[in-house]
């Protein structure tokens, strides 16, 4: 779905291209009813050579003046970097983008061997997934707390914690330093930041926040001003059977790393929270919302040592498009192999948004004030929730194959290619659905339309030094049902999981009512 521009109904559109795409693309479009309008052509290739066209860094300039709301992109695969860096600069912008392949590279493309299964998610919108038009950003108020300021990210190399470091890199920081355990993903986003942005000051900081002194002692050296803290395991079903690892590392992480930003005076801390931790029913969700509640009370602490010490604040969205190890890299593989996708239950119902969009709010949160004597819980708008059997639906649709779940007469398609569903049952630790925040009516707005915030204050609530003490017993235990009963002990509302009330059967009856949401 194209957005749409009210005074006629088309979008107005920037065309992003090299300078024989463009041209070809601009040809295409011109012979469409209704088209996007070009207001402007960004050329990545020699763009002085042509009158009239503008390059990639002239692209903020275009935004503010010409006012587009779309922005059509056409590359070769091949340039896989060059495109990375364009969607990385439209996604600062918050300007929805659209791929499309180059005519020439569509036809040269050989033809897939009958009985075989060929995959090209990689121009995939994941937007249109679930029906998702991106909420835009505030360019001005993110430089004034990122431009020349040194930036520390956790989780660097991750999904989320590698997504901010690109976008933290166009808002020209002084330094960006990523901090991840990975070696390899490490390695990795360290080399993307320094191959797209060569002008960036970076240091890549090979580091377990777990470890409390070793945290310190980097913090004291590095003296960032803005640290983004994205380090966490994330893995529900994982987590069920580790649990000493989430409370190591989830809580005690952030307790390590919070501690050390107050300590050296550190600016802003953000901490990636997740909408598992809203009545959790996972250990996961539980540790988040530990999490959570430590932050709080250290941003209460430090408002009473001075105005001006370390401001904390809790970013809390649901599932993100794309991410490593998540819904679609895992049904992505699975019809790659010639497997059927898989999902839990027909049922289930998650939020989502893309990675970029949820970077982007996170970085947008914590430019927001946090003056207050409670630290705020920004909660994203993440639209509606989206039936999760529906998005695998979509996803095979999206790729050329009709999807029919195994058991069910197929519904009829474009292809006689099939994409065979199972539904497997829910696992360890799973909700059928998850909420943003614990009612609707402590959900305020803020400056920005994509971000609410939630104003409750758990540490008022909990003996901070009893429950650090009660974590710290078990953090190293092997003892599972141990751990449990320090987490629920702090814990109280950690609820029931689906997998823990009843079995799941194919054959159970859909509950009518929807889900209770508070977004």
């Amino acid at each position: 779905m194209l957005p749409t521009t009210p005074s006629d109904g088309r979008p107005r559109a920037v065309l992003i291209g090299t300078v024989e795409t463009v041209g070809l693309l601009s040809d295409q479009l011109a012979l469409l009813p209704d088209s996007p309008e070009p207001v402007a052509f960004v050329l990545v290739d020699e763009p002085d050579r042509v009158v009239g066209f503008d390059t990639l860094e002239s692209l903020p300039r275009l935004t503010a003046t010409l006012n587009p709301n779309l922005a059509i992109v056409s590359l070769p695969i091949s340039e896989s970097t060059l495109i990375l860096k364009v969607r990385a600069t439209l996604a600062s912008l918050g300007l929805p983008e659209r791929f499309v392949p180059p005519l020439p590279e569509l036809l040269s493309r050989p033809p897939a061997p009958t009985g075989t299964r060929t995959l090209s998610s990689r121009t995939m919108n994941w937007a249109d997934l679930i029906g998702r038009t991106p909420h835009g950003v505030d360019r001005a108020s993110i430089a004034g707390i990122l431009e020349g300021k040194r930036v520390l990210i956790t989780g660097a190399g991750g999904s989320i914690g590698s997504e901010i470091a690109r976008i933290v890199a166009t808002f020209k920081p002084a330094q960006v330093i990523l901090m991840e355990r990975a070696e390899n993903a490490l390695f990795e986003v360290d080399r993307q930041i320094a191959e797209r942005f060569p002008g960036v000051s970076r240091k890549a900081i090979l580091h377990d926040v777990t470890n409390t002194d070793a945290t310190l002692r980097h913090l004291a050296a590095l003296r960032p001003h803005v640290v983004f803290h994205a380090a966490a395991h994330k893995h529900v079903p994982l987590m069920e059977d580790h649990p000493a690892h989430a409370v190591s590392n989830n809580f005690f992480g952030t307790k390590s790393i919070a501690d050390a930003s107050l300590a050296t005076g550190v600016e802003r801390f953000v901490l990636i929270s997740s909408d598992k931790a809203v009545n959790p029913s996972s250990v996961m969700g539980a540790t988040k919302r530990l999490a959570e509640t430590y932050t709080q009370a250290l941003h209460r602490q430090a408002r009473t040592v001075s105005p001006s010490a370390t401001r904390f604040s809790m970013v809390r969205f649901g599932n993100v498009l794309g991410s490593a190890c998540s819904v679609l890299p895992i049904w992505a593989s699975q019809i790659e192999a010639g497997s059927p996708i898989t999902v839990t239950d027909d049922r289930m119902t998650r939020y989502f948004m893309t990675i970029t969009e949820a970077a982007m709010l996170v970085i947008q949160a914590a430019s927001l004030p946090t003056d207050g004597a409670s630290a705020p819980v920004y909660v994203l708008d993440m639209g509606e929730p989206v039936r999760i059997l529906d998005l695998a639906r979509r996803f095979a649709a999206a790729l050329g194959y009709t999807p029919r779940v195994k058991g069910e007469a197929a519904t009829p398609g474009i292809t006689d290619q099939f994409a065979e569903i199972i539904l497997t049952g829910a696992r360890p630790g799973e909700k059928l659905h998850e909420e943003l925040a614990y009612s609707a009516e402590q959900l305020n707005h803020t400056q920005h339309p994509g971000i609410r915030s939630w104003t409750s204050d758990a540490s008022l609530r909990v003996n901070m030094p009893q429950l650090v003490s009660d974590l710290a017993a078990v953090r190293e235990s092997t003892d599972r049902d141990q751990v449990l009963v320090a987490i629920r002990r702090h814990v109280p509302e950690m609820v029931a999981s689906t997998s823990e009330l009843k079995p799941f059967t194919s054959t159970q009856t859909k509950p009518n009512q929807r889900p209770s949401v508070a977004a």
